[in-house]
């Protein structure tokens, strides 16, 4: 393995963290814990002293200093910090690995996504929580989670040159992809179940508030933007709005499961060992995360599983990444 490629996957797991712990910090309500950007306060670090501790509170009267809610923000912000240097490196020292090297639009994406994300991440903060830029930076997260997949994976694979697609390997690259963009918009649809404080609005499984059909209001719940000056923390929607988010994000699982299954079979039946690997991946995936889907509902949202719930999405949407990658460099045979 070489320096680069071990980089590039270390890069890949320090975000696959950064992800996990932004889900934490916004679970555990810690979202504004520091009410200013980018420091906390006006300080580099969650002020500690008295003297600053009163300055800050004179400075922020409505949202008083509390410090285990600040360092979560803080510990977030360091570790996105780091993320952007790593990235950064990757993109420099990329454009002198030799032939062949990563795409350059690969290399100057990644880059440009964080700066978004930061972007993202300050108007987290002074539009308060805002949800639709909240879900936008969970899904920048997850794209540069998988932009950073991507690359590892033509890495060990640059020594494999990509063969003509049989025609079953063309109709399982349809249904991969299919499969992506599904998990992507559920992906969404859970970032909006979360920021909209939804996750607890259908405290019932099967059924949701003792019904199969609850009463819904797409109107109010999928409303994206309602203006500035507005306090989203804890939620400004009412229940049956917040219902209709969580009965969605259900019905998305439902789907989401059935496409992730029928690919995990396919390629399982493969004739290619990378495939089945896939195929195995997908599914385990999947069975992790609908386990921690329904324990999460079970046992009303505890901090953990629900952070773990977050870690589940990233984790299946890496193994679908990896099925498409794979498809590519290693056509389906007809199964037998």
């Amino acid at each position: 393995m070489s320096g680069y490629q071990k980089l590039s996957l270390l890069t890949l797991f320090w975000c696959f963290c950064v992800v996990v712990i932004g889900a934490y910090v916004r679970l555990s309500d810690a979202g504004l814990g520091c009410p200013d950007w980018p420091g906390c306060y006006g300080h580099l670090t969650v002020p500690q002293a008295q003297a600053d501790v009163l300055t800050a509170q004179q400075r922020f009267p409505e949202r008083p200093v509390e410090a285990h809610k600040a360092w979560k923000e803080m510990v977030h912000r360091y570790l996105a910090g780091g993320l952007g240097l790593l990235i950064l490196a990757l993109s420099i020292l990329g454009f002198r690995q030799p032939s062949p090297r990563p795409p350059r639009w690969l290399l100057l994406g990644l880059p440009a996504l964080v700066v978004f994300q930061a972007i993202l991440g300050m108007w987290t903060v002074t539009w308060q929580l805002k949800p639709a830029v909240v879900t936008a930076h969970l899904l920048g997260g997850m794209a540069t989670l998988a932009l950073l997949a991507l690359l590892n994976l033509r890495l060990w694979l640059r020594r494999i040159q990509p063969p003509r697609l049989l025609s079953a390997a063309r109709r399982c690259r349809m249904l991969a992809m299919l499969a992506l963009c599904v998990l992507i918009a559920q992906i969404f649809l859970g970032g909006w179940t979360s920021t909209n404080y939804a996750a607890l609005a259908c405290p019932d499984l099967p059924t949701c508030q003792g019904q199969w059909v609850p009463e819904t209001d797409f109107s109010e719940a999928f409303t994206l933007w309602r203006g500035l000056g507005i306090n989203y923390e804890f939620g400004v929607l009412d229940n049956r709005a917040r219902v209709t988010i969580h009965w969605m994000h259900r019905l998305g699982a439902v789907v989401v499961s059935a496409m992730m299954i029928l690919l995990g079979l396919v390629l399982l039946r493969s004739s290619r060992n990378l495939l089945r690997v896939c195929g195995a991946l997908v599914l385990g995936a999947l069975a992790m995360q609908i386990s921690i889907g329904l324990l999460v509902v079970y046992l009303q949202l505890p901090l953990l599983l629900a952070a773990a719930h977050n870690a589940g999405a990233a984790m299946l949407l890496l193994a679908v990444i990896a099925a498409n990658v794979a498809i590519t460099h290693q056509p389906l045979r007809a199964a037998a």
